[in-house]
């Protein structure tokens, strides 16, 4: 096939008097070509196939404004990819050119297909000699949202051997709300863990070491909430939060597959996030994703490991009063 362009050359080399045989060493098409082309100067000729119109097509526009309104965050490719298939997109991630992780990592690129936004960073976040049988334990940690006027925190709790998580939106970190979430976790599980694991946060305790190494002196109010549920409250070492390294990976995959896509859906539209409109869209998260994602650590599905795990767990106590 001769392009447009082919044709052209021919016709000016031609015009400026070089002969059929040398036209056909320059071009590289057969003498026959050269002057099949060449007596049919008035004629059309071929042109390039018309582009096909591509999967993603019918989309960029839609992707473009998704990662303008989340600037200067990222989303990660997985929530794009969701978001585009639910306006009938049907390609792959490959195809629609994204980054599947979303990490900005070097390391990263379009085929990757690491779980970066679960935590998997490194090694940044680790777990020091806290145990991951059924049942045995619950990493618990806040997470600031929004400051200000208008605060806004999350409460983040994921069961150690199946990795279950729940997160709870809230606009106070005290203590009567600190107690509502662990029920609530606890009802969400389906039981109480035999101990749950935080930092030095104060409305825990209010004296590290208080009685002797590893004998600290809890807030008394949760202490009587702790015997109530029946669970120990284990504290990481100070300044050493990351040493919770389940509940910390889960903020960093909350905050960038669940937070900001959200936030920059709503945005645009002059809409603000409240606790009660998170927490609707989190269950929804929790039920069709995050507890339904096959782990990067365990290679399960923590919906399906919970299933295992509750039998560990020990049974869920009445509601706290207060004493």
């Amino acid at each position: 096939m001769v392009l447009v362009e082919g044709v052209m050359e021919m016709r000016i080399l031609k015009r400026q008097g070089v002969s059929v045989r040398e036209i056909a060493r320059r071009t590289g098409h057969s003498r026959n070509t050269v002057e099949r082309h060449l007596k049919r100067e008035g004629d059309a000729v071929y042109t390039a196939r018309p582009a096909v119109p591509g999967k993603l097509d019918a989309h960029k526009a839609f992707v473009s404004e998704r990662m303008i309104a989340a600037h200067p965050e990222r989303l990660p490719g997985t929530v794009l990819l969701g978001e585009l298939r639910s306006r009938g997109y049907t390609g792959g991630a490959t195809r629609a050119g994204l980054p599947f992780c979303g990490s900005t990592s070097p390391r990263c690129g379009p085929s990757c297909r690491s779980i970066c936004l679960a935590g998997r960073s490194g090694g940044a976040f680790r777990d020091e000699a806290w145990p991951t049988d059924a049942g045995g334990l619950m990493q618990l940690d806040w997470a600031v949202i929004r400051r200000g006027s208008d605060p806004l925190s999350v409460f983040v709790a994921v069961l150690g051997y199946s990795r279950t998580a729940y997160v709870q939106f809230v606009t106070n970190e005290r203590l009567e709300t600190l107690m509502a979430c662990h029920e609530a976790a606890f009802a969400f599980v389906g039981g109480t863990p035999h101990e749950v694991l935080y930092d030095n946060m104060r409305t825990v305790v209010i004296g590290r070491d208080a009685y002797g190494p590893g004998k600290h002196r809890f807030q008394p109010g949760f202490r009587d909430f702790a015997h109530h549920h029946g669970f120990l409250p284990r504290l990481c070492r100070p300044y050493r939060a990351q040493t919770k390294g389940k509940v910390e990976r889960f903020i960093h995959y909350l905050r960038h597959s669940f937070w900001v896509p959200l936030d920059s859906r709503l945005h645009p539209l002059g809409l603000k996030v409240d606790a009660a409109t998170a927490n609707v869209e989190a269950r929804k998260w929790l039920r069709d994703t995050a507890n339904m994602r096959v782990h990067g650590t365990t290679d399960r599905i923590p919906s399906e490991l919970l299933g295992e795990e509750q039998g560990a767990l020990l049974p869920l106590a009445a509601l706290w009063q207060g004493e």
